[in-house]
């Protein structure tokens, strides 16, 4: 970082740790003996492609990790445009959902297109109330997503999480980072 971007006020972004998903089971157990929260078997890596050449080539890519995994990822794309691989594994299979996510970013990662990772999400219920465990690439970090409506979310039961599961994860602090996802695939 050069002195230009401290008087300007700009940071140099955290590179994503890809491996910090593998601490994801660890934590489930966590979050489902102190909250009730099991795994759903539902995840996905979502991605936003720029237009031109670099949007092909990444759509080329994408298609080529669909094809070569024997459909157990499905790609959708949401009303702002951010694509979404989805696998959908047993819900007590969270270690082959977990592997299978790493894969994908490592993947598109190794392929150059890191820039266009935005997150990583793992869904989990009680039963009545869904939450997703999101992981932030350009961050880092973690935080927990707990939508409660179309476009409302509990922000006590997030925080509740995170002091349920904070030692296991690393926790975004900055909470106007943790934005919210309404209509993300498995929650």
């Amino acid at each position: 970082m050069g002195l230009l971007d401290i008087l300007l006020g700009r940071s140099k972004a955290v590179p994503p740790n890809l491996d910090q998903l593998f601490s994801l089971p660890s934590a489930a157990i966590t979050l489902e003996t102190a909250a009730g929260f099991r795994p759903t078997g539902s995840g996905s890596v979502c991605f936003k492609a720029a237009e031109g050449g670099g949007f092909t080539a990444l759509r080329d890519e994408v298609d080529k990790l669909l094809a070569l995994d024997n459909g157990k990822f499905t790609s959708t794309t949401d009303s702002y445009g951010f694509t979404w691989l989805v696998r959908q594994t047993a819900p007590d299979d969270l270690e082959t959902l977990v592997t299978d996510l790493h894969a994908v970013n490592t993947s598109l990662v190794d392929a150059g297109f890191g820039n266009a990772l935005l997150c990583t999400l793992v869904a989990f219920t009680n039963g009545s109330q869904s939450v997703g465990l999101v992981y932030l690439y350009k961050r880092g970090s973690w935080y927990p997503f707990v939508p409660v409506g179309t476009d409302r979310r509990d922000n006590a039961q997030e925080l509740q999480i995170k002091s349920v599961v904070g030692a296991d994860l690393n926790f975004e602090s900055d909470l106007s980072r943790w934005f919210p996802i309404y209509g993300a695939p498995g929650l």
